[in-house]
C-alpha cells in the first residue's frame, strides 16, 4: 500500500507551504528517514522526511504554494 505524502501543518497558524526543491528524484528507492523535500513557510524552510521506505512517485512542483494538507507525493 502506498504511503501518502501531504504538505504537514508545522505550525498552529499555518495554512499553505511552497515545496522548495525535491531532494530525491521521481522514481528513486527511498529509505524512512531520508529527507524528501523542503517545505518552506513565511517563518522558516524545513526538510519533509519519508515517512516509510519504497519508490518516491512526485506528484507536487517545485516554488508552487499547496494549502496543508494538499497530497504532494507518494511511496509505493
Amino acid at each position: 500500500m502506498a504511503e501518502e505524502l501531504r504538505i504537514p501543518q508545522l505550525g498552529v497558524t499555518m495554512t499553505e507551504g511552497i515545496i522548495g526543491e525535491w531532494l530525491a528524484d521521481d522514481g528513486a528507492p527511498i529509505e524512512a528517514g531520508q529527507p524528501l523535500y523542503v517545505l518552506a513557510t513565511d517563518k522558516t524552510e524545513t526538510e519533509i522526511e519519508a515517512p516509510a521506505a519504497g519508490t518516491l512517485v512526485i506528484l507536487g512542483v517545485p516554488e508552487e504554494t499547496y494549502p496543508v494538507g494538499t497530497l504532494v507525493g507518494r511511496i509505493e
